[in-house]
C-alpha cells in the first residue's frame, strides 16, 4: 500500500492557513450540510483519542461527497491511529506534541496491503486486478 498520508509534527504545524481556503469542522457536524465550493483543505478535529467521529466524517467526505482536497486530522492524533486515518481518507495529520514522527512513519509502512477495501481503494484485495491475474500457488505435495 502506498503512503498517502503526510505526517506533520505539532511543532511544525502552521496554525494559520495562508493562501488556501480552509474549513475547520467540529466532529459533531454532518459533512453533507457543508458547502465545499472552493475549499482546498478540511481540518477534522479529534478532541480525544477515544472519539472517532472524524473517521466517519473523513470517509463520508472522500467516498460519498467526492472531496479531492486535503483532509487534515488535528487534535489528539496518536501514532497508533495514523494507519486508520490514511485508510479512512485523511491526506495529512498533525501529530500530538508528545508523539514521535519517525514512529508514525513506520506505522504507515507496516502492511503492504489489506484484505478489505478502504477510502482510497474501495475494492477488496480479492477483487483487485493484481489478485485476479496472479496464479494460486499449488500446496506442497500436490500436483497441478
Amino acid at each position: 500500500m502506498s503512503n498517502t498520508l503526510t505526517l506533520i509534527a505539532a511543532s511544525a504545524a502552521d496554525k494559520r492557513a495562508t493562501g488556501i481556503n480552509v474549513l475547520q469542522v467540529g466532529n459533531d457536524v454532518d459533512p453533507r450540510t457543508l458547502n465545499l465550493d472552493g475549499i482546498e483543505r478540511i481540518e477534522l478535529h479529534f478532541p480525544k483519542f477515544t472519539d472517532g467521529r472524524a473517521y466517519s466524517q473523513a470517509y463520508l467526505l472522500r467516498r460519498r461527497l467526492g472531496f479531492k482536497g486535503d483532509l487534515r486530522a488535528t487534535g489528539d492524533v496518536l501514532v497508533d491511529e495514523v494507519l486508520q486515518m490514511q485508510r479512512s481518507g485523511f491526506s495529512s495529520a498533525v501529530l500530538r506534541a508528545d508523539q514521535n514522527l519517525a514512529h508514525a512513519q513506520a506505522q504507515l509502512t507496516r502492511f503492504a496491503s489489506f484484505y478489505q477495501g478502504d477510502a482510497s481503494h474501495p475494492a477488496p484485495l480479492f477483487a483487485s486486478p493484481v489478485a485476479a491475474t496472479s496464479a494460486t500457488p499449488t500446496p506442497a505435495g500436490a500436483t497441478a
